[in-house]
Order: structure tokens, then C-alpha cells, then sequence
């Protein structure tokens, strides 16, 4: 569903700010496999996220979704097979519309739009069942400003748009990392029940370690904006915090050196 070949970024060419963000990066991921990266600070791991979902033209390499060569799309050309979760809840979701106004949005995205009228009434009666799957009563708020909603309440939203169309390939980007543990572990329990449920391939960044463990079956671990550990399978289910850091300390020859990561 999603092969990098070679992918290279580096930021600020040629200036004193010069930084190499993805050096050599090769990774495939099956049809319905859910990878939690992992890594330190400046390891590549938004930035290959970034160069998926096509921010920025990568400096060389290779990016193919669902066998398709997307390397020269510009970024709204890959939106209609991507889904995104970012890391703030108010970037994924337009606060000054209505909650359904917002999930209309999703759904036409990709297509053509007409002048027909906005939500029919059969889209409202599907947005209110989708939203009862949240349990966060937002079926009974379907036309509050999203502005009004707390943090999660907006980030669950923005999971379900990212979903709503079944993309080839969802990206979550540190997506409950601003939000308090609670919340953190209802969000991370909704995106496992619309994965697992819809069957969608998936990357999660992520800085926390026993989410990386936890979530998924698969994981790489990111280092000077390369995959130095891929792991998968049984070898995932028994892994430990103290097992990751001691194949990290094997693969590169240093300390992991997040503090975020550990403590999270």
C-alpha cells in the first residue's frame, strides 16, 4: 500500500542551517498494517509524514501509493487517498463551522463540488450514527461550532474526517500528544476501533514508547532520518520500554536521548 524507495529531504540547502532530515529512507508497508514510528528529536519521523502526504517535493527517491508513482503529485492531488491527524485539534478541523458542516467538508473531499444543497437529509441521519460510535454525545451537537468543543472532543472529530472516506493510507502525526492522558488513551482507543474496523494501513508518530509498543503491529524506530529498527509480529507482542532502548543503543552505537519518549 505505501513503498519509499531512497527518500531523500534536506532542509535549507547550502546555508548554515543545513540539516539532512531523510537520508536514504526505504520502507513498505502491507495492506492493513498499522506501523507506530518512534524515534528522538530531529529523527525524520514527521518529516517522512510531511514527504507522504507530499508538504514538500522530496530532494530524490520515490513515494508509491497503492502501487501509484506519487512523487511529482502536489499535496491536495494525494488528499483524496490520504486521511491526516495532526498533532494540534484545532489544524484538522474549520472551528467557525457547525460539527456536520465539518464532516460534509470531508466527505466531498476529492471530488467535484456542485451547487446542489449543502447536507441532505440522509447524510445528516449517517453523520449522527457516526458520531454516536464516538460516545461523546456529539450526535446531539450536530450543529455547535466546532470552536466550542474541548480538545479531544475536536481530535475525535478529526479522526472520524480523516476516516470518512476510507483513505488508502491514514497518517497520524503525534495526534494525542497535546492532549491530557485521559483523553490521550480514549483518542488512541478510537483510532485502534476505526483501524481494526475499516481495515485501513496506517502510520502513527508517536513520542511516547509504550504507545509505540502497544499500538499497531509494527514498528520503526527513526534515527538521523533513517530506519535503523523494524519490528513486527511475536517479536513486537513481547517487546518491553527497556528491550527497545537496548536494540536502539545496538543499532546506532548511542543512548536513546528523548526525555519526552521515556517519561511519556
Amino acid at each position: 500500500m505505501l513503498e519509499l524507495m531512497d527518500v531523500h529531504k534536506t532542509f535549507n540547502l547550502g546555508t548554515i542551517n543545513e540539516k539532512k532530515a531523510l537520508n536514504g529512507v526505504d520502507l513498505q508497508l502491507e495492506e492493513g498494517d498499522f506501523v507506530t514510528v518512534i524515534g528522538g528529536n530531529g529523527a525524520g519521523k514527521s518529516t517522512v509524514l510531511n514527504a507522504i502526504a507530499g508538504v514538500w517535493p522530496i530532494d530524490s527517491g520515490r513515494i508509491l501509493i497503492d502501487a501509484e508513482d506519487v512523487t511529482g503529485f502536489p499535496e491536495h492531488k494525494r488528499a483524496a487517498v490520504l486521511g491526516r491527524v495532526f498533532q494540534d485539534p484545532m489544524t484538522g478541523t474549520t472551528a467557525t463551522m457547525e460539527i456536520q458542516e465539518n464532516l460534509a467538508l470531508a466527505a466531498r473531499r476529492g471530488t467535484r463540488r456542485g451547487l446542489s444543497w449543502g447536507i441532505t437529509k440522509k447524510e445528516r441521519k449517517e453523520y449522527k450514527e457516526l458520531l454516536a460510535t464516538l460516545d461523546l454525545g456529539l450526535e446531539d451537537r450536530m450543529t455547535s461550532k466546532v470552536g466550542l468543543l474541548s480538545g479531544g472532543q475536536r481530535q475525535a472529530l478529526t479522526l472520524l474526517m480523516a476516516t470518512l472516506k476510507k483513505p488508502k493510507l491514514l497518517l497520524l502525526d503525534e495526534h494525542t500528544a497535546a492532549l491530557d492522558p485521559k483523553t490521550a488513551a480514549k483518542v488512541l482507543e478510537l483510532s485502534d476501533q476505526i483501524i481494526s474496523e475499516h481495515h485501513l494501513t496506517a502510520m502513527m508518530v508517536t513520542h511516547n514508547m509504550r504507545d509505540a509498543i502497544v499500538h499497531g503491529n509494527r514498528l520503526i524506530m527513526m534515527n538521523e532520518g533513517q530506519v535503523i529498527l523494524d519490528i513486527r509480529g511475536e517479536e513486537k507482542k513481547k517487546l518491553t520500554v527497556e528491550d527497545l532502548l537496548k536494540k536502539f543503543e545496538e543499532v546506532s552505537g548511542e543512548e536513546f536521548a528523548s526525555d519526552k519518549a521515556l517519561l511519556g
